[in-house]
């Protein structure tokens, strides 16, 4: 549990207590306090009494209180029983807040989507005050939307559901090891389906237990060895297991993960010597004799190649890359993490937390960058605050003599070009990143103002996620990207590869094309708690899939290599 886990709680009572139709006092009460905690600098291991808090009163420190010591909250669990928890489905309906809703409940009687939906085609909304024509015909254009499953899921959605499935994987004793395979084990931004290869002793045992994870929704297949399931989470996924002997493994692993054209460049490989490649091993076309292997190193060392990463398995040009690179990027070459944020903007570790969770992973440093004064939403910091930050950065240093934190700031570009902090602040910090979450509608020309005058100013280290995009959510700002690593490269600025899998930005494509023109890149998790930073291993995938060189990523530099770059200027 976290702050953040708290501050979810209490907006979440607001929310029920709104659509209730309670008093605006009472759910003003719930929302300050989420704000008071979300102001506070201190993360929840340090915060001994919230009652203490300006913003908590007795009863929502009651709540508090209740919730971090059993996990629950009564108040929560009977507002959840006297409203359908249905009706929070009509949050995903653009322009439907709390007080929206509860006057659709409490006058029309909608409880889902479904009765909303007959509301809009019977007329009968239009006749309540608010919702006229326009705001009708607009909801009913939502409903339709959001009713349509999109024909590829972000990665971060599949992610989720993968790692809920590996840990009950992990539970099912009859397997012996499995692994994704497919388009996610590629890395592939947005995906169809999730696909797993499962080695195991007992085939009907393990397909028993995989129909019967929780989340299954509908079962497609259940034979010896393949299971195909549908899990309801977001969306309806469908989910592959492939079920195979400890031997066979590694080449069904390989077969599957693919991609097509990649498979095809390798049966090619395998015609030229007198052999066949099938998802089961390789078959020699004189003896008829079926050859398996240990792990995928030992299959493509069998055909004198190098272990080509899943990453890059696309059927272009790996296979000439592998043999004139053979080395890319890892997890264990990142020193670092340079981009993450704590209580004193909109995160849930404190910066001790943070450093010490970084620690664990065997970084050698990390930097503190939270939000500038700009962005009110994520409790940006103004000048005083960070000065405050720096010498409590400072005090902490000592702590910690192997381990470096850098003070920083992501700082926002504003709509006209201008930095949000001047120069004069900005020298005080060691690592300064500039970002931009504002005015997303500007021309491309505006747009690149903004980014020319971060990157021309002599204190501005990194560009983070350059093209704001979400995937799945938003295409990002009109950004000219060729330009921008023109300019990272004449004023030696370093772009990220947001390691978040709902940003992955920079993508694959555009980080490759920054390494040929001579850019510098920096890969970060932008992690708001600690599990965040668990983020990393991803951002390293879309590097490899770019065919990113370790020495390209400023964090995998030496802490003096990575001094020297920031002071350059």
């Amino acid at each position: 549990m976290n702050k953040k886990d708290i501050i979810q709680l209490l907006e979440k009572i607001a929310l029920y207590l709104e659509i209730k139709g309670e008093s605006n006092f009472r759910v003003s009460a719930y929302r300050k306090a989420a704000q008071a905690i979300e102001r506070d600098e201190r993360s929840l291991g340090e915060i001994d009494d919230f009652g203490q808090i300006k913003g908590i009163g007795k009863g929502t420190n009651a709540v508090i209180s209740e919730f971090i010591e059993t996990g629950n909250s009564v108040t929560l669990t009977e507002l959840e029983s006297e409203i359908p928890v249905s009706l929070l489905d009509l949050l995903h309906i653009p322009g439907l807040g709390g007080k929206r809703i509860a006057k659709l409940y409490q006058e029309l009687n909608i409880i889902d989507i479904a009765s909303l939906k007959e509301a809009c085609t019977n007329e009968s909304l239009e006749q309540l005050p608010g919702f006229g024509k326009t705001t009708v015909k607009n909801i009913l254009k939502a409903i339709n939307e959001l009713n349509q499953r999109p024909e590829r899921i972000p990665a971060a959605i599949m992610l989720s559901l993968a790692e809920k499935i590996e840990a009950a994987l992990l539970e099912i004793p009859s397997i012996i090891r499995f692994s994704r395979a497919g388009s996610l084990r590629r890395m592939r931004e947005m995906l169809k389906d999730i696909d797993f290869i499962i080695a195991t002793e007992n085939s009907r045992a393990t397909g028993e237990a995989l129909v019967n994870l929780d989340g299954v929704k509908e079962i497609i297949a259940h034979g010896d060895t393949k299971v195909s399931v549908v899990f309801a989470d977001v969306y309806d996924i469908s989910v592959d297991f492939r079920l195979v002997t400890k031997s066979e493994f590694a080449t069904t692993l390989h077969h599957f993960t693919g991609s097509k054209d990649h498979n095809i460049v390798m049966r090619q490989i395998a015609k030229s010597r007198g052999e066949k490649i099938n998802e089961y091993g390789v078959v020699n076309e004189e003896t008829g004799k079926t050859q398996t292997f240990t792990s995928e190193e030992k299959f493509f060392a069998h055909f004198d190649l190098p272990f080509i990463p899943p990453e890059i398995r696309e059927g272009t040009d790996e296979f000439i890359q592998m043999k004139e690179k053979q080395s890319f990027i890892s997890p264990e070459d990142i020193l670092g993490d340079l981009h993450l944020h704590t209580t004193w903007s909109d995160g849930a570790g404190s910066i001790e937390e943070m450093v010490q969770a970084a620690i664990e992973r065997g970084y050698k440093y990390m930097a503190i960058t939270d939000h500038s004064k700009f962005l009110r939403v994520a409790n940006g910091l103004y000048e005083n605050r960070l000065k405050r930050q720096i010498e409590e950065i400072i005090s902490i240093r000592d702590k910690y003599p192997d381990f470096y934190i850098f003070t920083g700031t992501e700082m926002d570009i504003l709509p006209d070009g201008s930095l949000d902090f001047d120069d004069e602040m900005l020298s005080k910090l060691d690592f300064v990143i500039a970002s931009i979450h504002s005015s997303f509608n500007q021309t491309e020309e505006q747009i690149m103002h903004r980014l020319y005058q971060a990157m021309e100013n002599p204190f501005v280290n990194l560009i983070a996620h350059p093209t704001g995009r979400i995937l799945g959510g938003r295409a990002g700002y009109d950004v000219n990207v060729e330009k921008l690593i023109e300019k990272a490269v004449e004023t030696g600025t370093a772009l990220e590869i947001n390691a978040n899998p709902h940003r992955f930005d920079l993508s694959a494509k555009w980080a490759r094309i920054a390494e040929e023109q001579g850019a510098i890149l920096s890969i970060n998790t932008d992690a708001h708690n600690i599990q965040g930073l668990n983020h990393m291993g991803y951002g390293v995938s879309v590097a490899k899939r770019g065919f990113i060189q370790k020495d390209t990523v400023i964090n995998t530099w030496s802490l003096e290599k990575l001094k020297a770059f920031i002071t350059k200027n």
